[in-house]
């Protein structure tokens, strides 16, 4: 049965992601990379995302590095998951292929746009190939990547993807704008990179809410359970790229470090990663208002225990809050 957008508020949400979404539209060399590169006189990855103030041994010029490094390894993740971020959208919107006609666009424009951000990451991260010490490695395959979400719960799978393009948002919003300091390239990849994922998040809340609507209890268990593998299978992705880029940063610094402050790198990069990927996302009033609206008292409990060997991994800063209270 073809889909329909349960009610007039709805509908107006969808029509008004079509709207911005013609607004703001941006092509990669036109408005984006303009002709630039990047400049490595300059940070990538704030410090409040990157950590790397955690790590006093370092020097300007290696807090500098690591910045780089994670930055790369930013935006080869954000072009990781929204592989399977547009082949998921690609499925939902057949729902409405033969129903309603406004929600069909505005899925389909974020289709389109998904994959023009991989696009854009493809090219950065030529870019940064050519400009970078050899030896850098991405650990993860994309499409292994996307294979794995999507056997999947599409419930998981919208809930993962909220939490994604809400800690994008924040990240923009609370580090990357307000930095002075950063390369202007990197820093415009991300503000046009907000502009259209603010739209997708909007998109993604309707759709996990009309997709919890068709789950009993049980079937609501099992998406949890999803939810939590996926997390789980996020973290082991990012403890692999973690000892990569450490490995990596430490073979190209300026500094020779000992093992001891080799091992804190390695730590701290993880924990850099699990605050950037997973911690942010959690801890968003929109996403756990979201989530915790749709989970009963014990799935949520066995969201939070799953989450709670992740949740030391906050910026050493007295005011952040403490994550998950549902």
């Amino acid at each position: 049965m073809p889909a329909t957008v349960s009610s007039t508020a709805a509908h107006d949400r969808y029509a008004r992601v079509i709207e911005v979404s013609r607004r703001v539209r941006w092509e990669i060399e036109r408005d984006v990379i303009r002709g630039r590169r990047f400049d490595y006189d300059k940070t990538f990855l704030p410090s409040g995302l990157s950590l790397v103030n955690e790590l006093p041994f370092l020097g300007a010029a290696d807090k500098r590095f690591l910045s780089q490094v994670q930055g790369r390894t930013y935006a080869y993740v954000f072009g990781l998951v929204e592989r399977f971020i547009g082949a998921k959208v690609i499925d939902m919107s057949r729902d409405y292929a033969l129903g309603d006609q406004v929600a069909l666009e505005a899925l389909v424009r974020m289709t389109d746009e998904e994959i023009k951000h991989q696009e854009l990451f493809r090219r950065l991260e030529a870019m940064m190939a050519a400009d970078m010490p050899a030896g850098y490695v991405r650990t993860a395959d994309p499409d292994a990547v996307a294979t794995a979400v999507l056997s999947k719960s599409t419930w998981a799978v919208l809930a993962l993807t909220l939490d994604i393009e809400l800690f994008t948002q924040a990240h923009y919003r609370a580090s990357i704008e307000p930095d002075s300091g950063l390369s202007d390239l990197w820093k415009d990849v991300f503000l046009f990179h907000w502009k259209e994922e603010s739209q997708h998040a909007i998109l993604d809340e309707l759709e996990l809410v009309r997709e919890d609507a068709k789950l009993d209890k049980a079937a609501r268990d099992a998406a949890v359970d999803d939810l939590i593998a996926l997390v789980g299978a996020v973290d082991g992705i990012l403890q692999v790229q973690a000892s990569s880029d450490a490995d990596y940063f430490t073979a190209h610094a300026s500094t020779r470090f000992t093992d001891a402050q080799r091992e804190t790198i390695a730590a701290t990069v993880l924990k850099a990663y699990r605050w950037q990927y997973v911690v942010s996302g959690v801890m968003e009033p929109r996403f756990q208002k979201v989530l915790f609206s749709l989970v009963d008292e014990a799935q949520a409990a066995r969201i939070q225990s799953a989450l709670a060997p992740l949740t030391y991994a906050v910026p050493n800063r007295p005011e952040v809050p403490v994550p998950m209270a549902a």
